[in-house]
């Protein structure tokens, strides 16, 4: 009887915040696909290369509505160093651009009101200008460091690796170089912008944002009212909890906001819901390995230390300074009055909308997945026998499509390679052409992702 009520309970609270979420989040994914379709990117380039804070503040007006994770991120700042940017406008943008995005923005009002929706961006962009400040200052030293990790990346010529763009070829950089190259006018830019948004964006968002909901519906059902009041007294010491618990962990800015709330439902103070909502997104161990290698380790101690000042000078602030009634938990997470039988017919539409458009991302990645295994051969013989020029390696810390974009762009960039295809869901790239097979492990390496020949099938 028990579990049969916690199982109901259960579903309750996973529907209903789900409900809550899912016209915010569509509505947040469709504006991030107009943004990366129609806003050329050197717009974000041709702004940052002076070495002063007018470009840090640039870089974190721009990173905040980009909808990058904290690894994503990493190669499209490479990128930025390699244009010219200067080493703190490419931290500012670091900083910035995993905490937020429009998509997560979209989202942290739908469940956390308009007040933590201002202060969340307000806050990421504070951090990434103090970020920014502090490397331009303090970590002169990893410049030469950067622009060397940026030289060994791909070529100049188009940012996807290509000599050049023809817009009648598919496999240019249509998608990703956005306004400046995308052609075939605007119906062809805004079925590029749909297609990212709603199933490239999904794809990468999905995963974290249906393990938080998960975690955050267990959390509601689980854990007693009030079971964190005992350190609601102790705010500093909230937020010391969370920094320790989210800096390793991986979440990214939409995913954390369903936990955030569940958490706040419970006695969490708002001020460390911020910390959570600003650290979680931003730092993790995979991004603290990678920043470390690619941008230096000073730069790399600057940036978590910009973030910890940052999230817990805010999160102090909303818990000091600010009315605590605009940040309260509604009804819905704190277990009130509201139920999934009690949703209305237009919420269970949205619901359905945004389950389909998981499910179909989803299927997508894995029959892309099967059929570059089955285009390059199932096995050593067949693959030996049709292909024998494709040579497959394999590539680790890949944990998105802007991953995979950067490994191809890389790669393509490298002499003698002919074309390359990246199946992310099993962490491999195949590669055609004769190449130099250590140049193109150095050169993935070198923007962070560790890759190796993979000889054996």
């Amino acid at each position: 009887m028990y579990m049969l009520k916690f199982i109901a309970d259960y579903w309750d609270a996973l529907v209903v915040m789900l409900a809550e979420m899912a016209p915010y989040l569509l509505l947040g994914f469709f504006f991030a696909g107009l943004l990366r379709a129609f806003v050329p990117k050197n717009i974000y380039r041709k702004h940052l290369a002076p070495r002063n804070m007018r470009s840090v503040v640039k870089a974190a007006a721009l990173g905040i509505p980009l909808p990058l994770c904290s690894c994503g991120v990493i190669p499209a700042s490479v990128g930025l160093r390699r244009e010219g940017a200067s080493h703190g406008a490419c931290a500012s943008f670091l900083i910035a651009t995993p905490q937020t995005g429009v998509d997560s923005i979209a989202a942290t009002y739908s469940l956390m009101g308009l007040p933590f929706a201002i202060v969340r961006p307000v806050a990421a962009l504070f951090t990434a200008m103090l970020g920014g400040w502090l490397v331009n200052r303090f970590a002169r030293e990893d410049e030469a460091k950067s622009a060397e990790a940026a030289k060994s990346g791909v070529h100049d010529h188009c940012d996807c690796g290509h000599d050049q763009c023809d817009d009648d070829d598919d496999d240019c950089c249509h998608g990703e170089c956005g306004g400046e190259h995308a052609g075939g006018g605007f119906m062809r830019r805004f079925a590029s912008s749909m297609r990212y948004a709603f199933v490239e964006m999904l794809q990468d968002v999905g995963k974290w944002l249906v393990i938080g909901l998960l975690i955050a519906a267990l959390i509601t059902v689980a854990v007693p009212n009030e079971w964190l009041a005992v350190l609601r007294d102790y705010k500093l010491l909230n937020m010391i909890i969370v920094l320790a618990v989210a800096i390793p962990m991986y979440v990214c800015a939409t995913g954390s906001i369903p936990i955030a709330v569940s958490l706040m439902a419970k006695g969490l103070t708002p001020g460390a819901a911020l910390v959570l909502l600003m650290a979680g997104p931003a730092v993790n161990s995979a991004s603290i390995l990678v920043i470390g290698k690619v941008f230096g380790k000073r730069t790399l101690w600057l940036y978590i230390l910009a973030i910890v000042i940052g999230a817990v000078a805010f999160g102090l602030g909303i818990d000091y300074l600010l009315p605590q009634d605009w940040f309260a938990v509604g009804s819905m997470i704190a277990g009130g009055e509201n139920c999934a039988h009690c949703l209305s017919a237009v919420d269970w539409v949205w619901i359905a909308i945004f389950l389909i458009l998981l499910v179909n991302a989803f299927a997508s990645r894995l029959w892309h997945s099967h059929t570059l295994a089955h285009h390059h051969g199932d096995n050593s013989a067949e693959r030996d026998a049709q292909y024998s020029d494709v040579t497959v390696y394999s590539v680790s810390e890949m944990t998105c499509n802007h991953c995979k974009e950067n490994v191809e762009k890389t790669i393509a960039g490298i002499a003698g390679v002919e074309r390359v295809e990246v199946d992310l869901t099993k962490g491999l790239a195949y590669v055609r052409g004769k190449h130099d097979h250590s140049e193109v492990e150095r050169q993935v390496a070198a923007v962070g992702y560790p890759a190796r020949e993979k000889r054996e099938y």
